[in-house]
């Protein structure tokens, strides 16, 4: 009994009071700015454990995220266009962009390095182009492209837009703890390691890469339907934008690449910056990828990497935890 309540005390417990606090945040009067920057938080979240996954886990540096976020987003648009409640066009969104993974795993899981990422990297790109001149739901169009308002979400308030975000971002991580703890994650790190030694020694692959790949698009498709519920609007310019890679590959590397908490603590980097550069909105991309840059340089392995290398950090951390 002790053990338990010792347990529930160290670590359950906390996390559950953390995440009771967050749910009831904009109910108890918090600043709209504060709900807005934690909304941003988690869909960001959500997306960088995704992509950590993919490239910290299973060795897959994948660019094409965008077209999952675009895909889910205009799943979506059609959905309410179609007069079905937005909470179904979020799990078609997911669908659509989990089937276009599947789809594409085929010719670019004969990539492999830096061949692999060039070859993601032109997917979005060509959905970009493609939505541009499809019009999927017809109607009247908004802005300089094929651009379409969100319908049916007029009555959705701040508070539902933060709480949607927030249990997809809590269950991204659990998701990949469980995923990291079990046989799949420990065959995502003997691929990532060696893919050849890997298969060398019975493991499929194939089969690890595409489920990673599968699962890590029908996350982000899930995040960037609920992105664009918010903003209420969708055309291709951003939605397949490269933007939202430097988003992924910012939380990640800053925090920490192939580390668990490395995208928590690099997201509310990101979130930060988000806002500070929005003034430079024309160099805000360059501004990044110098930032990216000089982080890869001073510190590879990221903000949780640098303090798990720290000797005083590793003794709090172990006096912290000791029993």
């Amino acid at each position: 009994m002790r053990d338990i309540i010792h347990r529930l005390s160290g670590g359950l417990l906390p996390s559950a009071v953390l995440i009771v606090l967050l749910m009831v945040l904009p109910i108890v009067g918090a600043p709209r700015s504060w709900v807005l920057y934690l909304f941003l938080y988690f869909v960001y979240l959500t997306m960088a454990n995704m992509w950590n996954l993919l490239a910290g886990y299973s060795g897959l540096i994948s660019l094409c995220q965008p077209a999952f976020i675009g895909l889910a987003g205009y799943t979506l648009v059609i959905c309410t266009w179609m007069g079905l409640p937005f909470y179904l066009g979020i799990i078609a969104g997911a669908i659509v962009a989990a089937a276009f993974a599947i789809l594409i795993s085929i010719p670019v899981f004969r990539l492999s390095g830096i061949y692999f990422a060039i070859g993601t990297l032109v997917i979005p790109e060509a959905l970009r182009i493609v939505f541009f001149l499809w019009r999927p739901v017809g109607g009247e169009m908004h802005g300089g492209g094929a651009g379409y308002m969100v319908k049916g979400v007029t009555g959705v308030s701040m508070t539902e837009f933060y709480w949607l975000a927030l249990v997809i971002g809590i269950a991204s991580v659990f998701l990949m703890r469980l995923i990291l703890r079990s046989k799949l994650g420990l065959g995502l790190a003997s691929i990532r390691d060696n893919d050849r030694t890997a298969a060398s020694c019975g493991i499929d692959v194939f089969k690890l890469k595409l489920y990673s790949f599968v699962i890590g698009a029908f996350v982000t498709g899930i995040a960037g339907a609920i992105f664009y519920i918010y903003q209420g609007y969708i055309e291709p310019t951003s939605a397949f934008n490269i933007r939202w890679t430097m988003i992924l590959m910012l939380a990640t590397v800053i925090g920490g690449m192939s580390i668990e908490e490395g995208p928590i603590v690099g997201t509310a980097v990101v979130v930060f910056l988000h806002f500070l550069l929005a003034r430079y909105a024309g160099i805000s991309l360059l501004i990044q990828g110098i930032i990216l840059v000089g982080i890869m340089l001073l510190a590879p392995q990221g903000i949780m990497g640098f303090l798990r290398d720290n000797r005083t950090y590793r003794s709090i951390l172990q006096l912290a935890t000791k029993r």
